[in-house]
């Protein structure tokens, strides 16, 4: 996957569920009419139009031989792949429970033993704990994160069952198109994106250093619901492309 491939659907994914958090949040203070909820979707479409157009413009920049970009775009280049899918649905149920369903249920059965289970394997499930007992905050966002780790970690069973297919796949199209910054150096700056969200997340420290009203705000509800999610798929990314280096993808 390119560089602005991989950017712009990062870009897709924040924009959309930062503007589903704020609806939601007009929704719990009984002001979502419609002259509130139009302000957040010309918001969205407004701040996705400029990144993509910034992508973009990164994209034809590293086009080769001068080739438009958009004589690049194919019809399967806009409609995600398996993991893609995945990802959405996965999305989507975490966004559902984490704002629907957790507000009301925020403990007993199940949800204890979810929460339980990811706190005993997740260092960073223990420093979000912590980090909101000392902000003396709940709300379900404990519980929340714990179910985004149990998808992060089906999501990447899932997608490094199928790198090795992935990686072949890639390494032809790079043969066609290669990448502007370069395949190692785009592996390598992966790599470390991905080492950085280990640290930060699965580790907990970006939980250490975040201010109790972040937590409360949009960053705060997306980092924890959607975090463990992107993470997992920047680490089968970054592994896809490091085999697609060598000569057997």
């Amino acid at each position: 996957m390119g560089a602005a491939r991989l950017l712009a659907k990062a870009w897709i994914v924040f924009c959309v569920f930062a503007g589903a958090y704020e609806v939601r949040r007009l929704v719990f203070a009984g002001s979502a009419s419609f002259e509130s909820v139009l302000p957040v979707i010309v918001c969205v479409l407004l701040f996705g139009a400029m990144g993509l157009l910034f992508i973009g413009g990164f994209g034809m920049s590293g086009t080769a031989g001068g080739e438009p970009l958009l004589a690049r775009l194919r019809p399967a280049h806009l409609v995600p792949g398996f993991n893609g899918i995945v990802f959405v649905v996965f999305a989507v149920a975490v966004f559902a429970v984490q704002t629907a369903y957790l507000p009301d249920h925020v403990s007993g059965g199940v949800l204890s033993a979810l929460e339980a289970a990811v706190q005993f394997a997740v260092p960073g499930q223990r420093a979000l704990e912590n980090r909101l007992m000392a902000c003396t905050l709940d709300g379900g966002r404990i519980v929340a994160s714990a179910l985004s780790w149990i998808l992060a970690c089906v999501f990447l069973g899932s997608g490094l069952s199928r790198v090795r297919l992935a990686a072949g796949i890639l390494r032809l199209e790079r043969r066609a198109y290669p990448p502007a910054l370069g395949a190692a150096a785009f592996t390598l700056l992966l790599g470390l994106l991905a080492v950085v969200g280990i640290q930060f997340l699965f580790l907990g420290t970006a939980f250490d250093w975040m201010p109790c009203d972040v937590l409360i705000d949009i960053p705060g509800q997306f980092l924890i619901g959607l975090g463990p999610l992107l993470l997992a798929y920047l680490i089968v990314v970054a592994v896809t492309d490091l085999l697609a280096l060598g000569p057997k993808a």
